[in-house]
């Protein structure tokens, strides 16, 4: 019987390296050093997040540079009901190009579209979400997306978890004194959902860079 023939081991490090650059800039927390064997450095992250809605949009920031990760500044967009559509998109899309000037975010998060089975429904929910994704696109914000299952899913533990549960994570696991209200926690937990995913990316990165 012939003998096997031998197979050539590729080491891992060699196949992943050409990939290394293009993860950085995927996570957006690391520092590209070219041919420089130095290890990338990880910085913290402030995240504005925004749970979408033409009465009540909910907005917080939330900085990850302690542990647990601090709330910086959270609560609601409220426009009444008799105020007219395009009034409320102005208020929402100014409100949010203040907090980007007040608290200087790396990196916004918002709800990803759900479904709705009316029409009307589904303009109103994409002009809102358009209101605040002009205001972070003005200023080159990154923008990412989350269904709210994820969200859920993230800091609950089950995706089919109502805003009450939501809430009382929310302020569990951010230390607060009380509780936020719905469309606030909701906004929060869209931010913890970001932090926890990219935190999940840096760890994977950190492995890859040690290969």
């Amino acid at each position: 019987m012939a003998a096997p023939k031998s197979v050539a081991r590729i080491p891992v490090a060699g196949i992943l390296r050409p990939f290394h650059s293009w993860l950085f800039r995927v996570v957006g927390r690391c520092e590209k050093f070219g041919g420089s064997t130095r290890q990338p450095q990880f910085h913290h992250m402030r995240v504005l997040a925004i749970d979408p809605s033409l009465r009540s949009t909910g907005y917080a920031v939330v900085d990850d540079a302690t542990r647990p990760p601090r709330a910086i500044a959270y609560g609601e967009i409220k426009n009444p009901s008799a105020r007219p559509m395009s009034e409320c998109l102005h208020t929402i899309h100014q409100t949010i190009v203040d907090l980007i000037q007040r608290h200087h975010p790396d990196v916004a998060a918002i709800e990803g579209i759900i479904y709705v089975q009316s029409m009307k429904t589904a303009i109103t929910l994409g002009s809102t979400r358009g209101a605040a994704i002009l205001a972070l696109g003005q200023v080159k914000i990154p923008v990412y997306e989350y269904a709210p299952r994820r969200v859920k899913q993230a800091v609950v533990g089950r995706g089919g978890a109502d805003k009450q549960q939501v809430a009382f994570m929310v302020r569990s696991l951010l230390g607060l004194t009380e509780t936020p209200k719905a469309d606030a926690a909701d906004a929060l937990a869209i931010a913890l959902t970001h932090l926890q995913s990219t935190q999940s990316a840096v760890a994977d990165l950190r492995d890859v860079a040690r290969l």
